[in-house]
C-alpha cells in the first residue's frame, strides 16, 4: 500500500500513468493471510466461514484495498494512510501519543498528533484502522446471530424470506469485512508498516550503519512471492492466543511485536539476507506473515464472541433480547418508516 501520505500528491500525478507504488505485502502475502487464518478458525463459528469458498473470497478480498488503489485523489488522501503508523525510536506516533497509550478515536489522536506538530495523514492511523474494522466485524456478526434465528423461527412467509434473503446479504457483507480487516492485520504484521524506517533508514541518528536505499518493496513483494508458501505461512502461525485484555491493548500489543523487528529486518538487510535467493529473508517473511494471520483468526474469534453481547438494529435491541423472542426483530430489522 502507498506508505507515506507526504508522497501522495507526487503519486497521484502518476496514478493512472505508470504501476501503482510498493504495497503491503503484495497480492501473494495478503492472499496466503487470509486463506491461513480462515482455514484455522474456531469451530464455535458459523459454519459458511469455513466453506472452501469463503476461504478463498476472504483471501482474495483480503486485497481489495490495494485493488481499488487509483480511483482518484479524494480516495487515495482518504484512506492511503490507514495502511501504515510511523511509530518512532522512542515509541511514539511521530512525537505524539505512544503506541501502548492510543487515543480511543481517530479524532483525539489527530488532537495529540496536531500538538506534536504533524497530523494524522503523516503519521498514519493503521491502529484504528484495525480497531474500527474490528467494531464492524463485531456488528456484522450480531446481525448474523439475530437473522439466522429469525429464518429458523419467523412463521410468516413473506416476513421468514426477507430474513433468509437479508442473511445472504450479511453473509457476502461478512466476507468483506474479514477481508479488510485481513488486510490491515497483515498490514500490521509487515515491520516496515509500522515505523518511520518505512523504506530505508531515516534521517537521524544510525549507529548500526542500516541502509537508507530503498526496501520496501522488494521485501514484502518479490521476497514473499518467490519464496514463501501457504504452508510456510501456516507453519509459522502461532497457538491461539488468551482472551485476555481489550481490544485497545491486544491491537497495540500486536502492532509492538512488528515495531520491535524493525532493527532485526534491517540487520538481515545488511547481511545480505534480503537477496535473491537467500533462505533467511523468506524465512523472516513467512514468520511474519504467520504472525499476521494468527491475529487475524484470533481477531475474528474475538468479534463472534462480542457479537453476543452487542446490540443491533433500529429501535435498537440486544441479541440476546432478539433470540429470547422479548424484542421485535422484524421491527428492528426491516424497519417501522
Amino acid at each position: 500500500m502507498t506508505r507515506r501520505v507526504a508522497t501522495v500528491l507526487a503519486l497521484l500525478a502518476l496514478t493512472f500513468a505508470g504501476p501503482n507504488p510498493a504495497q503491503a505485502w503484495g497480492a501473494s502475502g495478503h492472499r496466503m493471510v487470509g486463506v491461513a487464518a480462515m482455514e484455522s478458525l474456531p469451530p464455535d463459528l458459523p459454519a459458511f466461514l469455513r466453506s472452501p469458498a469463503a476461504i478463498a473470497d476472504v483471501g482474495e478480498l483480503s486485497r481489495e484495498l490495494d485493488r481499488s488503489k487509483g480511483s482518484g485523489r479524494a480516495h487515495g488522501v482518504a484512506l492511503d494512510a490507514g495502511h501504515f503508523l510511523d511509530v518512532l525510536d522512542d515509541g511514539t506516533a511521530m512525537g505524539g501519543p505512544r503506541l501502548d497509550a492510543m487515543p480511543p478515536d481517530r479524532e483525539a489522536y489527530e488532537t495529540l498528533l496536531r500538538v506534536a506538530g504533524t497530523n494524522a495523514w503523516k503519521a498514519g492511523w493503521l491502529y484504528y484502522s484495525i480497531l474500527e474494522t474490528q467494531q464492524q466485524l463485531t456488528k456484522d456478526f450480531a446481525m448474523w446471530r439475530v437473522l439466522d434465528h429469525a429464518v429458523k423461527t419467523e412463521r410468516k412467509p413473506d416476513r421468514r424470506a426477507w430474513f433468509r434473503a437479508d442473511l445472504r446479504r450479511r453473509e457476502a457483507l461478512l466476507l468483506q469485512t474479514i477481508g479488510r480487516l485481513s488486510h490491515y492485520v497483515a498490514d500490521g504484521s509487515q515491520p516496515l508498516h509500522v515505523t518511520h524506517h518505512y523504506n530505508g533508514w531515516a534521517e537521524g541518528p544510525n549507529p548500526e550503519g542500516f541502509t537508507r536505499d530503498r526496501i520496501h518493496s522488494r521485501f514484502e513483494g518479490e521476497l514473499v512471492a518467490a519464496g514463501v508458501r501457504l504452508a510456510d505461512v501456516r507453519r509459522a502461525m502461532p497457538s491461539p492466543s488468551p482472551e485476555t485484555g481489550g481490544l485497545e491493548t491486544r491491537i497495540a500489543a500486536y502492532l509492538a511485536v512488528a515495531w520491535k523487528e524493525v532493527p532485526a529486518l534491517y540487520r538481515l538487510e545488511k547481511s545480505g539476507g534480503l537477496t535473491a535467493g537467500d533462505p533467511r529473508g523468506a524465512a523472516f517473511a513467512g514468520e511474519r506473515l504467520g504472525h499476521g494471520a494468527g491475529a487475524l483468526r484470533d481477531f475474528v474469534g474475538l468479534a463472534w464472541k462480542a457479537s453476543e453481547g452487542s446490540k443491533v438494529g433500529w429501535p435498537e435491541v440486544t441479541v440476546q433480547d432478539a433470540l429470547s423472542g422479548r424484542a421485535d426483530i422484524w421491527t428492528s430489522f426491516y424497519g417501522k418508516d
